[in-house]
């Protein structure tokens, strides 16, 4: 275990292990009823995060006690290879000199990453809650600042109410029980999303471990299929999270919007799950994304559950 001098007295920091991961989701428990009102973070997710092969513990993540209480942690991975660097950081409030501390050596091992890539400059990007836990005049003060909003939408299901529904004409719909039809489903999202925001090109071993695929329920995955274009969009769903089925991707190829596909799709899902006997779905979305998905997701009775804030630091890197 290190320490720092500049940590008070009783306050260590050290890298994270796989077998952390439960005191991790109970202290983002403790975080998340202070920001949103309930527990809202998975075990499993947690777990995904501390054993994606892209992630080095040792060097890439933090855990932050005090007086052997854990009240911060962090974490880094590299998804673009060049510049940009993702992190996540949760503190519990009060901590001021210690969380200092922790992104300190969060934005040095960035720098770090960064000029392993070959980049002149860390470009890190972190995602917080618009009402966080986090001090955020202390973060605009390291230069950190607001670059993009997201929100996580939630609408409530009933069997009684919600059917799947019939596809439009000339459109079918499989799921992806075969590696072939996994294989589409991982190049029609790099398709179709190549254009967003932060979007950085996945191979499909990569995206594989992304989405945690050893979990994956295969049957939850479809891919539709259009008459006279083929193989255009593709659903990717989760039923593993207690509070909500989720949707982690719904990617529609250019060629194929503004004929109601995206729209189909996210019926599709509410039915499905409210056979299931889930009472609620919900999803993320880039508020600025210029395919206007969320004016969609309100259209189909969508509201706002809580939301985030994208930030930015640049730095130059350490070569």
């Amino acid at each position: 275990m290190t320490t720092s001098a500049t940590l008070p007295p009783g306050v260590t920091v050290r890298p994270a292990t796989f077998d952390d991961a439960a005191a991790v989701c109970a202290l983002l428990h403790e975080i998340d009823l202070l920001e949103i009102g309930r527990a809202d973070a998975e075990l499993s997710e947690v777990e995904a995060d501390l054993k994606h092969p892209e992630v080095d513990l040792e060097h890439d993540s933090w855990l932050l006690f005090d007086d052997g209480r854990l009240v911060a942690y962090g974490l880094l991975w590299d998804e673009s290879g060049g510049e940009h660097i993702d992190t996540e950081y949760f503190t519990l409030p009060g901590r001021p000199q210690a969380s200092q501390h922790l992104l300190e050596l969060m934005e040095a091992r960035a720098a770090e990453r960064a000029a392993a890539n070959g980049a002149d400059r860390a470009v890190v990007r972190l995602h917080l809650n618009i009402a966080p836990t986090v001090d955020l005049r202390a973060l605009r003060g390291r230069g950190w600042t607001p670059v993009r909003r997201y929100n996580s939408m939630v609408r409530p299901l009933s069997k009684d109410t919600v059917q799947v529904p019939e596809p439009p004409p000339g459109v079918t719909l499989r799921p992806c029980l075969a590696d072939a039809d996994r294989r589409r489903a991982h190049a029609l999202v790099q398709e179709s999303f190549t254009d967003h925001f932060d979007f950085h090109p996945r191979t499909y071993e990569q995206w594989l471990d992304d989405i945690d695929a050893e979990r994956a329920d295969w049957a939850l995955v479809w891919i539709a299929h259009v008459e006279g274009l083929g193989d255009a969009a593709v659903l990717r769903t989760r039923n593993d999270r207690t509070a909500m089925a989720w949707i982690g991707h719904i990617g529609v190829l250019r060629q194929a919007r503004g004929h109601g596909l995206g729209s189909y799709l996210l019926r599709h899902a509410f039915g499905h799950y409210a056979a299931l006997g889930r009472e609620r779905i919900g999803l993320g979305v880039d508020t600025d994304n210029s395919s206007g998905a969320l004016a969609l997701y309100e259209r189909h009775g969508m509201t706002r559950d809580f939301a985030l804030q994208a930030w930015e630091l640049i730095r130059p890197s350490q070569r």
